[in-house]
């Protein structure tokens, strides 16, 4: 086997091999974690997961067994190291406190990790200077046990501790964890609750985004998300979302294959009209109804889990954004008033 070559870019690495003629049958994730330099098998889970990883030109799936010959491409994100996360003095509303986690109502706009784009006022540049202490080369210390978008608003749980997050994320893998979302949709479902039950994954054409797939796919992922029509508005409607699976953008890819985008999702087709009338006046009120949510409407209301040492049970609720009830208050007053019927 050879390493043809190393390169870096902003915010990842790229690798290149050639399997020998004598190379057994290896899982391609248990390969590449022996040669690459500091690649755990979570980041090159990540990599995979994001179709980074391509055998022979097409994209595999963890469990490939590489053959002789194979040619391998890979990138991988770079280290927090690498991406030089130093300690910010960032105001955290932090809603609970112990010695072994914390719970924090994230404002929209902040990045939870550093990634490409996003090197310093991210979560984890908080928490740095808040605990005083530096994060290792995994994001560690205050350890992440999930994330939510840039742009969505609300509750995430940050383990302190070991124990904590060995805890709290088995209860993320058994999907114990009580996960519920408001959402600003447009358009109402046919159904006033159901369950989208789909697979995930990274979309060809657009790295950034996501979209439903077959079961046939690659890197695709099981996601399922329950609903429930909290109101609706006629053109628009607010609905609560509870996660079983917690994919990337999961709640927003729902919503768009139900035929229901979120309000002012860019990236996700909700950011034009989508339902309503031709009127110029009702033009001005969706135009202003975006200035006021410059970002897609999802909030993380409800975190419940239990507590992992001393076995609590503990649920949390956070207060919508204002931003978000703003424009949520706006569609309750045109929708009782039939301004644009």
């Amino acid at each position: 086997m050879s390493v043809e070559e190393n390169k870096e870019e902003l915010g990842y690495t790229q690798y290149e091999f050639m399997v020998d003629q004598g190379q057994e049958a290896l899982r391609i994730d248990k390969f590449l974690v022996n040669r690459i330099v500091n690649a755990s098998r979570s980041r090159i889970q990540t990599a995979i997961d994001r179709m980074q990883v391509l055998v022979n030109g097409n994209p595999v799936k963890a469990n490939y067994k590489v053959r002789p010959s194979d040619h391998i491409e890979v990138k991988v994100d770079q280290l927090p190291t690498e991406l030089k996360i130093e300690p910010e003095d960032i105001p955290l509303n932090i809603v609970f406190e112990d010695e072994h986690l914390m719970v924090i109502d994230k404002e929209a706009g902040m990045v939870v990790h550093p990634g490409v784009g996003n090197y310093n006022g991210t979560l984890l540049n908080a928490l740095s200077h808040y605990f005083g202490v530096s994060v290792d080369h995994e994001g560690k210390r205050p350890w992440l046990v999930h994330r939510i978008d840039k742009n969505t608003s609300g509750l995430l749980v940050i383990a302190k501790s070991d124990i904590a997050m060995a805890g709290l994320s088995k209860q993320f893998k058994d999907h114990s964890i009580e996960r519920k979302y408001w959402a600003l949709v447009w358009g109402s479902p046919e159904e006033e609750s159901g369950t989208i039950s789909t697979y995930i994954a990274r979309d060809q054409y657009d790295r950034k985004r996501y979209t439903t797939v077959g079961e046939e796919h690659p890197s695709g992922k099981w996601a399922v998300t329950h609903y429930n029509l909290l109101e609706n508005f006629h053109f628009c409607s607010l609905l609560e979302c509870q996660l079983e699976t917690g994919r990337t953008h999961q709640i927003r890819v729902h919503m768009r294959h139900l035929g229901h985008p979120l309000f002012n999702d860019e990236m996700y087709g909700g950011e034009k009209i989508l339902k309503g009338v031709v009127f110029s006046k009702y033009k001005q009120f969706i135009d202003n109804c975006f200035k006021i949510l410059p970002r897609h409407a999802l909030h993380a209301k409800t975190l419940g889990f239990i507590h992992p040492l001393s076995n609590e049970k503990m649920k949390f609720e956070s207060e919508l954004a204002n931003d978000m009830l703003e424009v949520i208050e706006k569609w309750r007053t045109v929708s009782a008033s039939n301004r644009f019927a």
